[in-house]
């Protein structure tokens, strides 16, 4: 089954100094490298800060923006990773070992399959 690891962490206030940066990327390259071995790994990518953010509603036909993320919190979403897991305990296993839990938070969330729901000839058609 695939699941969606979405990391939550707290952005930065000032810049991070190098050395930092380079372990933590480093531990992330690691992290890659074990999705990778499993077969986990589908997909995954790092996020711009949420300044760069835009919040998109539709509201009596209107398309209406704001600037930043749809709600302040401590934690911003930064990335994520899409792995395909035997089982959701394999799932959390995966997520336990993203660097960024260790100051975060990691959200595993299910992938909901529309083509098990489809009937064949339309899932044929969009093919």
């Amino acid at each position: 089954m695939q699941y969606l690891l979405l990391i939550y962490t707290a952005e930065p206030a000032q810049a991070v100094p190098e050395e930092m940066m380079a372990e933590e990327m480093g531990a992330y390259v690691t992290y890659g490298e074990w999705l990778t071995t499993k077969g986990y790994f589908k997909g995954g990518e790092a996020l711009q800060p949420t300044p760069t953010a835009t919040t998109v509603r539709v509201r009596d036909g209107r398309t209406v923006t704001t600037d930043g993320p749809y709600a302040e919190t401590k934690e911003q979403l930064g990335g994520y990773y899409l792995v395909d897991c035997p089982s959701l305990d394999e799932a959390i296993e995966a997520a336990a070992r993203i660097p960024g839990a260790l100051h975060g938070a990691i959200e595993v969330r299910p992938i909901w399959d529309f083509t098990s729901q489809v009937p064949a000839e339309a899932a044929a058609a969009t093919a």
